[in-house]
């Protein structure tokens, strides 16, 4: 493997062709989580020349013994205090993809460095030490990456040389921390025994552990998906200054994501005013001796407009068929860092990029401490903790939710003149302007008419094609789920692809989740249910309550997977689905494209006039992954609590809510809102 550490390398503008996956390495303090970078680059031939015998002769110096985790501790106090207080970065390379390794602290003193590392990683390794166990922050660690939306976990037992490798202590932690992890919905991809210290377990397998036949560390690091590249986003460019040079009024920032042309039309959030990029300037002006005609993520830019238009600093430039959304309200999961609790009436500013804006907390959704991990209705969030809170805007300001774009949906709080937390934004008041109903209903015929003599992938590529502005592929991870992700991916369509995870599903569901984005290098984004909804539901008809009636188990799949899907269609102009003619009676009645004049949108359903049989042969014949429960009779696959394997002779639908009717079968996903289910 080639790996190689640059001192100077900026990780965060750095551009790379090949997939690049960032992984924070968090656990409790003490338990190796430095050592073990240490040792990965120690081993792979990845250091500057010289740089192991300088920090050796620098601790014999000291009269300290020589650590690897020295490699990483990059400040002086951490080197006498023998403490990560920084989160240090490097750069990793295997002969597939890129790594950034991010040595997160694990001292509860630092909680708000970790934080800081794991809101920038793909993927983590959480670490435990083999003698200690399981620890507090270890807890407090994993809990934090689950609400960070961190869902790609492996578990590192270290220092097995304490334990003289003994297989029934590692199998001891193994059961108890993917225990704690799965209790809130994160399933480790693998749980790893090493010795940081000796090298056993993360290159290579060694004698010492040769009871253990899973992956080595770095063997698991190269199963990690990458994320969504930025330039694969929408574009959202935050306006940083406006100069004047000559006749020009040059508008400066850096590309966050997507990427912008010379003529392309744009929308300015908040405002909401259009113009076209008439150049793309260079400088300084003696060496920009071509005209840039494009730029995508990551590069700082200088534009011009083709009118005069106000722009201030902290204005969001996108497409205009893609336009950033903008609200004076948003719901957002907040980690608070201020001895003070943040309750509701706080007075905050609110900062996004460039942009800040006045605002005040008109509600603390839930309270949760990371150690506990059990959320609380409480009237603030105390230091270190982290909870879901409304907060009003004295401006308009341009933002977007977290999982649709994590780099503009990140906001930072300033509290008394200091920063005093970070956040995600969660929810946005709903004021998209929809289609006219009845345009979008001629829209919907005349593709239906285009697409009806295609293949499934041509009219996938095709609606790709035709409709502009994001597409959201919602995938439950069933047969005919599968078989389109395959068609999306094999086309490399940009579709986002989404699953509604309410929190119930089947364990074999997540297990094809994560093989299928180990297969396919694409990731899916997971929506989940409000906290607070959630809570009031269960409240209200208990943990089981929706088999009492139709009613309940409605109420119970609008909080689950219907407010969730609003949230996952948010800007969205078109919807893709695995619906089939022959599923049901209502199901065929839905059509290959169809007008969501509710939700304004269009919605393709490319396999709606296939059978079953047809997409087990598509599966068969390209190795699609399938759920393990399709060999069990489960045809149609929900939420556990509400799905059973169909019996000989049966509709495919019948093991949905089996005890009720045969008289419509669905979620509410696919019916107009009040419309029987």
């Amino acid at each position: 493997m080639n790996a190689r550490v640059s001192p100077g390398l900026d990780i965060a503008t750095s551009v790379s062709p090949r997939p690049l996956v960032r992984i924070v390495i968090v656990g409790h303090v003490d338990h190796g989580k430095s050592t073990l970078i240490g040792r990965l680059l120690a081993e792979t031939g990845s250091l500057p020349d010289g740089k192991l015998d300088e920090l050796k002769a620098v601790s014999a110096r000291r009269g300290m013994p020589f650590e690897l985790s020295f490699l990483l501790d990059a400040l002086q106090t951490e080197r006498d205090q023998g403490i990560t207080i920084d989160t240090s970065q490097v750069r990793f390379r295997t002969a597939s993809r890129d790594f950034v390794l991010i040595d997160a602290p694990g001292h509860a003193e630092f909680l708000r460095n970790m934080i800081t590392g794991a809101s920038q990683a793909d993927a983590a390794l959480l670490i435990v030490d083999a003698a200690e166990g399981v620890r507090d922050q270890t807890r407090r660690h994993g809990y934090l990456l689950h609400l960070l939306g961190v869902r790609q976990v492996v578990v590192v037992i270290n220092k097995m040389d304490r334990v003289s490798y003994d297989d029934v202590r590692f199998r001891e932690l193994d059961a108890e921390i993917s225990a704690h992890l799965e209790g809130f919905g994160v399933k480790p991809a693998a749980v790893i025994p090493i010795s940081a210290r000796h090298g056993d377990g993360v290159v290579a397998r060694t004698a010492a552990i040769e009871w253990y036949s899973g992956p080595t560390v770095i063997e698991a690091l190269d199963r990690f998906a990458p994320a969504e590249p930025a330039s694969a986003l929408p574009l959202r460019l935050p306006v940083q200054a406006v100069y004047k040079f000559d006749d020009r009024r040059i508008i400066a920032g850096r590309i966050e994501s997507g990427s912008l042309a010379i003529g392309d039309e744009i929308v300015v959030a908040p405002s909401g005013k259009r113009a076209r990029v008439r150049s793309i300037e260079g400088w300084p002006v003696a060496q920009a001796t071509t005209a840039t005609a494009a730029a995508s993520a990551g590069r700082s830019v200088g534009i011009t407009i083709d009118r005069d238009l106000f722009i201030a600093r902290g204005d969001v430039i996108a497409i205009a068929l893609a336009g950033a959304p903008s609200a004076r309200k948003i719901t957002a999961r907040i980690f608070w860092l201020d001895d003070e609790p943040l309750a509701a009436g706080t007075a905050l500013t609110v900062r996004i990029g460039p942009a800040e804006v006045r605002g005040t907390v008109t509600a603390v959704v839930n309270s949760v401490d990371p150690g506990e991990v059990t959320p609380t209705q409480g009237a603030a969030i105390g230091q270190n903790h982290v909870g879901d809170v409304e907060i009003a805007l004295a401006a308009p300001l341009a933002v977007d939710l977290y999982e649709s774009n994590p780099r503009t949906g990140r906001i930072v709080l300033e509290h008394g003149g200091r920063i005093a937390g970070g956040g995600l934004v969660l929810a946005l008041p709903v004021q998209a302007k929809r289609p006219q109903a009845a345009a979008l209903v001629a829209r919907a015929a005349a593709l239906e008419q285009t697409l009806s003599g295609l293949d499934a992938a041509a009219r996938l590529a095709a609606f790709r094609s035709e409709v502009a502005g994001r597409l959201a592929f919602t995938t439950s991870f069933g047969l005919e789920d599968q078989v389109i992700v395959h068609m999306i991916c094999a086309a490399g369509l940009d579709i986002d692809l989404v699953t509604l995870d309410t929190g119930r599903l089947f364990p074999e569901a997540y297990t094809v989740w994560e093989e299928t984005e180990a297969r396919y290098g694409r990731r899916i984004r997971a929506i989940y249910p409000r906290h607070d909804a959630l809570e009031a539901l269960v409240e209200a008809q208990g943990i089981n309550g929706f088999y009492g009636s139709r009613e309940a188990r409605a109420a119970c799949c609008d909080v689950r997977k219907v407010e969730p899907l609003g949230r996952a269609l948010a800007d969205a102009a078109g919807w893709i689905t695995g619906l089939r003619a022959d599923q049901s009676a209502h199901r065929g009645q839905a059509g290959l494209v169809a007008a969501d004049t509710e939700r304004g949108l269009l919605k393709l359903s490319p396999l709606h006039d296939w059978t079953r049989e047809a997409a087990l042969h598509f599966a068969d014949e390209h190795a699609v992954p399938r759920s393990a429960l399709h060999a069990k009779g489960f045809v149609s696959i929900g939420c556990a609590p509400c799905t059973r394997a169909i019996r000989p002779g049966e509709p495919e639908r019948a093991g949905r809510w089996w005890w009720e009717d045969e008289s419509k079968k669905e979620c509410g996903l696919h019916v107009r809102p009040g419309a029987a289910r």
